[in-house]
């Protein structure tokens, strides 16, 4: 029978297709976007769209991100969410469309998950975002910025993570072509120059574009607005726009440009913004640089800046300044006259003062007098800021997912790594004299009792069916098995499991290293405690009853391939999760479910492990690697001696005398039996018939 199911599965494997995921329809996206804002016109066949404010302007992009960036989950199926990201790359919001996550589908709910993807709000796609804490509490100067993952959900929240990043950033490399891919340049607090005005003209640091009146009218020519402005007429040749503009991030400059008490008060402003790099901008013409219509602290109305292709958000310092006495006469007159600002604009959002960029003054006209025609033309000026006042922070390279969790769980993975070291080595090379020793049961109880507390509780290592059912739909999608990185402490007790599928066969894990299992032995030990007396399953049920495992490993395999959305509630068949990863706080119905096989543990020992659990039963096929039998055996095994087979709870021993590896747990109860010249019966026999033999 064992050997047409294998067959059976294997069949399954091969013939299946793997499913194609439905993109998410427009109606339905746009149900996740929420005023203001609204879906605009697809920008391409992956689910991309531009995204408009109230009055219709494009201010940034909505997508769904699996088209982009199907990583698998831990259920084998994408994480989906819809991302919303402005024209700087800052997220406005991420929400979470569909996923089969198992710990949040049925385990922790959903709520943890939604929380989670909320964080991204406000950062920007230039940041340094890593999911966990700061290791060893020190995230000041970093670079990074953490987002507080979920606990018990680790691995999920890091792929959702990397599905977040991968859409985005292809989104912004194929539509935001000048969103920063990394830290912008800020100014160098150790750099310090004495400069003066003609310094910083001669140097190209004070910056400066004259518009005259002729060039302006040329601007207008042709238009409704060509004749509306008869100063311009009269001279020609005089200025109409005389633009300054000089960065004061860097404090030499500031303390070259700006009086000793504005200086003051800028350096006190940067010490709280100091993320915004500030601008000054003089007009010493007649034009202006705002209308009567300006509030300060706002953008200006007729200021704007761009940088590769993209716009610079510009803002109001809302600073009163007076300029070094040192700087000309036309440049105090035009402070005094409301003609220059200190704008502002967040080096987060992309702005680096060493790239160049461009800044736009929109020169007005008025055409008619009771309700007069706006008109208007730009007039632009094409910037850079010295490198040598700047320093950009070396780019953080983000750790590997797996680098991550590795130093995310440093201290639990080299306590796991020694326990399991330590274990193997002993049951591969004492294995028989720790069968014999009077302290092994108690020993074996202590491993035990720190495999539910340590590797199930607190390490959520505990091994589920839905991690080789999600490699089945990864290898049918030619999917990467990367997600098997983000969870290195179950990945480190697969190896062990699989060392032992080598070594033993199933019995490392099952007997050694299954949380759930543990606790099923542990309630074993209680019922013998309250004097419960064991079911001794019949032989005839028996058989019939351990084959029903892999009739359930056969069905998962079914509905891992056919129907993956339901895989989730599927695999519920486990109590793991209930009893392990959520320690039992789950809904009713899956607590009572987990209780009854332990409490069914009391009678019949570790029923679920023997009869139901589809990891057992692929484990059992895994077995087929095992090599040698390790259970040594004797002639007299199964005939006429029975005593192994009569003490063996598993029922993993044959009448004959040979061992079911597919059965055995490796409790070690029949090779202490073996080995011991007191309990072995043919061991008793012929020390007895030496005896008897020595007497003569």
């Amino acid at each position: 029978m064992l050997k047409l199911l294998r067959l059976a599965l294997l069949g399954l494997v091969a013939t299946a297709q793997a499913p194609l995921a439905e993109p998410t329809s427009r109606d339905d996206l746009s149900a996740h976007v929420f005023a203001p804002m609204t879906l605009g016109e697809a920008v391409n066949d992956n689910g991309v769209y531009q995204l408009l404010n109230a009055g219709g302007g494009h201010v940034g992009y909505a997508f769904e991100t699996e088209p982009m960036a199907p990583l698998p989950g831990f259920s084998g199926a994408p994480i989906n969410l819809l991302v919303q990201v402005d024209l700087e790359g800052r997220f406005l919001d991420v929400r979470l469309l569909s996923h089969n996550e198992p710990i949040f589908v049925s385990g922790l709910g959903q709520a943890p998950f939604h929380e989670f993807v909320t964080q991204y709000k406000g950062h920007s796609i230039a940041d340094s975002l890593v999911v966990g804490t700061p290791y060893g509490g020190a995230a000041d100067g970093s670079g990074l910025v953490y987002l507080d993952g979920v606990t018990k959900a680790t691995a999920s929240v890091r792929i959702a993570h990397e599905t977040i990043l991968a859409a985005t950033l292809q989104v912004a490399r194929e539509k935001m072509a000048g969103v920063a891919a990394g830290p912008p340049a800020y100014p160098d607090p150790d750099h310090d120059e004495d400069l003066n005005w003609d310094d910083l003209v001669g140097q190209g640091i004070a910056q400066n574009r004259v518009w005259t009146n002729a060039d302006v009218d040329a601007a207008f020519a042709g238009t409704l607005w060509a004749h509306d402005d008869p100063m311009a007429k009269a001279d020609p040749e005089a200025p109409y726009l005389d633009l300054w503009v000089i960065d004061l991030g860097p404090k030499s400059i500031a303390r070259a440009v700006l009086a000793p008490e504005s200086f003051d008060e800028l350096q006190g402003f940067l010490e709280i913004s100091d993320n915004d790099e500030p601008l000054l901008v003089i007009d010493a013409a007649r034009h202006g640089l705002v209308s009567e219509d300006f509030v300060r602290n706002t953008s200006p109305d007729w200021i704007s800046a761009e940088q590769n292709g993209l716009p610079v958000a510009l803002r109001d310092a809302d600073l009163f300044f007076d300029l070094h006495p040192d700087l000309p006469a036309a440049l105090h007159d035009a402070v005094d006259n409301g003609q220059a600002l200190i704008l502002r604009t967040d080096r987060r959002l992309g702005f680096d003062p060493t790239t160049p960029w461009t800044l736009t003054v929109r020169a007005v006209r008025e055409h008619g007098v009771f309700q007069p025609e706006i008109g208007s033309v730009d007039l632009s000026s094409d910037l850079t800021g010295e490198e040598r006042f700047f320093v950009r922070k070396t780019a953080v390279v983000p750790l590997s997912p797996l680098q991550e969790a590795l130093r995310g769980r440093a201290e639990d993975l080299i306590v796991l790594a020694a326990l399991l070291i330590a274990l193997i080595a002993l049951l591969a090379r004492r294995l028989e004299a720790l069968s014999v020793h009077p302290a092994f049961q108690p020993f074996r109880l202590a491993v035990l009792g720190v495999v539910v507390a340590f590797v199930g509780w607190w390490g959520q290592g505990q091994l589920s069916i839905v991690t080789p059912l999600a490699a089945i739909q990864t290898t049918l999608a030619g999917g990467s098995f990367a997600f098997l990185l983000y969870d290195p402490f179950s990945l480190l007790i697969w190896g062990a499991a699989i060392l032992g599928l080598v070594l033993w066969g199933r019995g490392l894990f099952c007997g050694w290293l299954c949380p759930f299992g543990a606790l099923q032995e542990f309630a074993s030990k209680l019922g013998s405690v309250l004097g419960i007396k064991p079911l001794d399953m019949p032989r005839a049920w028996d058989r019939p009853l351990r084959g029903l495992k892999y009739l359930v490993l056969a069905a998962l395999v079914g509905v891992a391939i056919f129907t993956p959305t339901h895989i989730d509630k599927a695999a519920e068949v486990e109590p793991f999760k209930t009893a392990i990863t959520t320690f039992f706080l789950r809904e009713w119905y899956y607590v009572a479910y987990a209780v009854f096989w332990l409490l069914l543990s009391m009678v019949l020992f570790k029923g679920f492990c023997r009869y139901v659990c589809p990891l057992g039963a692929l484990l059992a096929i895994g077995g087929v690697f095992r090599q040698k039998d390790w259970i040594a055996r004797r002639s007299e095994c199964g005939s006429p001696c029975q005593l192994c087979r009569v003490k063996c709870a598993y029922g993993a021993i044959e009448p004959t005398g040979e061992v079911n590896y597919a059965e055995c747990f490796q409790c070690l109860d029949c090779v202490t039996i073996h080995e011991s010249p007191s309990l072995c019966v043919p061991q008793i026999i012929a020390e007895k018939r030496d005896r008897a033999m020595a007497a003569e």
